[in-house]
């Protein structure tokens, strides 16, 4: 049974920094699409960054130059660094591992920025 699960959101003042953390069981990160995506209330969930390969890395546009996509493939973790957080970086983020067609998520983590 594949796992995908998100850690480290949490309550941050604005400007501040939060690293988040994916991990999955049962699925190798190595070999997949993963990228994170956030989703605050009342608007759609909304792509943010992701990483295949040998670290490829793209950026949506409104977190190109703050937030950063890693990935440990011996820890099979997917970190995204979020500097320069603000009020509208406040989001439930989630994690997805894809690959031929297979989707996996996590539940989610929430971050909150205050001002």
């Amino acid at each position: 049974q594949v796992q995908v699960v998100e850690s480290g959101g949490g309550l941050v003042q604005a400007g501040g920094s939060l690293r988040l953390s994916c991990t999955a069981s049962g699925i190798t990160f190595s070999i997949y699409n993963v990228a994170w995506y956030r989703q605050a209330p009342g608007k759609q969930r909304e792509f943010l960054a992701n990483i295949f390969g040998i670290n490829i890395a793209k950026y949506a546009d409104s977190v190109q130059g703050r937030f950063t996509i890693s990935k440990d493939n011996i820890k099979n973790t997917v970190y995204l660094q979020m500097n320069s957080l603000r009020r509208e970086d406040t989001a439930v983020y989630y994690c997805k591992a894809d690959r031929h067609g297979w989707n996996y998520w996590g539940q989610g983590t929430q971050v909150t920025v205050s001002s």
